[in-house]
């Protein structure tokens, strides 16, 4: 188990409008290309929900809170999500501080794809 600094994370719903979706995905590729250069981005990651196609969650990595707030409050930021809003009908987002993180065991080994 990794306890201590394993940073903050955020997560944002968003559910498109109809119709949408492949352009959501697109656009938020390219926003994502982006932000992985932002100083203190760590990873990020867009999910589908199973049951509801037009329902995604995307979750942002950060190393600090202050990496978080400083992206918060960019131009970057706005220009960068701009065509996601475009995209979509609505949008919920949280910022949580990782406590724990415990590696499940169908986790590829170090070194291999």
């Amino acid at each position: 188990m990794t306890t201590g600094d394993a940073g903050v994370r955020t997560m944002l719903r968003m559910r498109t409008r109809e119709g949408c979706e492949e352009a959501f995905e697109a656009a938020w590729r390219r926003a994502a290309d982006e932000i992985s250069r932002v100083p203190g981005n760590l990873r990020q990651e867009l999910v589908r929900d199973a049951d509801d196609p037009r329902t995604f969650v995307i979750t942002s990595d950060w190393t600090d809170r202050a990496a978080v707030d400083a992206f918060g409050r960019s131009s970057a930021r706005e220009t960068l999500t701009e065509a996601l809003r475009d995209l979509r009908e609505d949008a919920a987002r949280n910022t949580y501080e990782v406590l724990a993180v415990v590696p499940g065991a169908g986790r590829p080994e170090e070194g291999r794809a």
